[in-house]
């Protein structure tokens, strides 16, 4: 029987929050979710969003990657257990975004809303080999998101959101992760039931 391939989630996130912030309790039950449906977690491997996300997923006995840039002092949080080493921030954007088979965006600042813009407007744009979900946690992005579906959307274009909302927004980690396995699953395989992946 052929082992079935292992999904990627990549998650975004503010390096800000620490432990015992709202914030990074969100992210580690996040990670959690994520791990003990079978992804892989992979993140920007640093601090706050990232690292939550990573201890989540490791103490749930998860596969942990971290993306990380040598142009940036800070070393890969402890809980990585897998670190990919690019050189630049724009090299470390694309490899987090090419690792992954779907995507969730936790609340975040500046650098976070380039993630989410990116990977949206390359859903949008047809620019991936294939659609891959993308889950907004929490409401926190939901007015950008509105905001920006409603342009899209009253523009009569032909690209990708005019058809679907390309980014779900979630309101917990445990619904973001059953959006993944449903999507990323497919509804045929008994896996959806049991709510994992693997």
């Amino acid at each position: 029987m052929a082992k079935r391939r292992t999904h990627v989630v990549t998650v975004f996130g503010s390096s800000r929050p620490r432990e015992g912030h709202a914030d990074y309790e969100i992210a580690q039950e996040l990670g959690r979710q994520l791990a003990t449906r079978g992804f892989v977690v992979c993140s920007g491997g640093y601090s706050g969003v990232m690292e939550a996300v990573s201890r989540g997923a490791k103490e749930a006995g998860g596969k942990v990657m971290g993306v990380t840039a040598k142009g940036f002092r800070a070393k890969a949080n402890r809980w990585v257990t897998e670190e990919i080493r690019v050189g630049s921030w724009q090299e470390r954007l694309f490899e987090l975004i090419r690792r992954g088979d779907g995507y969730v965006a936790c609340k975040g600042g500046t650098g976070t809303l380039v993630e989410l813009a990116v990977v949206w407007e390359m859903l949008n744009k047809g620019l991936m080999p294939q659609a891959k979900p993308f889950v907004a946690l929490g409401d926190f992005w939901a007015p950008v998101i509105n905001r920006v579906r409603e342009v899209e959307r009253d523009r009569g274009s032909d690209w990708g959101e005019t058809k679907e909302a390309l980014v779900h927004v979630a309101a917990t980690p445990e619904s973001g992760a059953d959006f993944l396995v449903a999507r990323l699953c497919g509804p045929k395989e008994s896996a959806v039931e049991r709510g994992i992946c693997s």
